[in-house]
């Protein structure tokens, strides 16, 4: 069993710091399951819409993200190899796919609008209030991993991933593959539930 008190001073802050990531990604699946177990609650009020379908562009988005955490950890090996052009363009597609992302969230919303479901007032039920929280929700989370791209884009820029010096992608990329598992998940959750 491997002592954590044990190595230099970078060893214990990049176990640190990952040991943070993971507490974080942590607190946020516990989030994430509470919402769903209230949806499942919910899903026995008499108001709740049984002939629901998911708007086609989530399912695009699906495929958006799928790829964008394939890219992200591309990225991330050839950032460790020293290969620069290739991680940077890979980091860009990264950003572009997860921007695209997005893009199709608010499509889906568009989608579910133009079949007459509304977040609030008296178009809406409970049903697509749920389904646009919990959205919206890991939407914001996608908006803090494409931030997180940025900034690893712009260390990447200035040459800060060298020699071993990897940690700041190491966790984008972790974190980008936690939001594209969410993402699965809740999509996952939304079709069978």
């Amino acid at each position: 069993m491997a002592n954590y008190t044990e190595g230099t001073e970078r060893q214990k802050l990049i176990r640190a710091k990952k040991m943070m990531l993971w507490f974080g990604i942590i607190s946020l699946s516990m989030s994430f399951a509470g919402l769903t177990s209230a949806y499942v609650v919910s899903k026995e009020r008499p108001d709740w819409l049984t002939d629901f379908q998911i708007p086609n562009a989530f399912y695009i988005s699906l495929v958006l993200i799928l790829v964008s955490s394939l890219t992200v950890h591309l990225a991330k090996q050839k950032i460790k190899k020293g290969i620069h052009g290739a991680g940077m363009a890979l980091l860009v597609i990264t950003l572009l796919l997860g921007l695209g992302f997005i893009a199709f969230q608010f499509v889906g919303f568009n989608q579910i609008v133009a079949a007459g479901y509304y977040f609030t007032g008296s178009e809406s039920t409970i049903t697509t209030s749920f389904l646009y929280l919990v959205v919206l929700l890991h939407v914001a989370h996608v908006i803090a991993g494409l931030i997180s791209l940025l900034v690893v884009i712009f260390q990447h820029a200035r040459k800060k991933y060298s020699n071993g010096n990897t940690l700041g992608v190491e966790l984008a990329a972790t974190f980008w593959h936690f939001v594209d598992i969410l993402w699965i998940y809740l999509l996952l959750f939304i079709y069978f539930v």
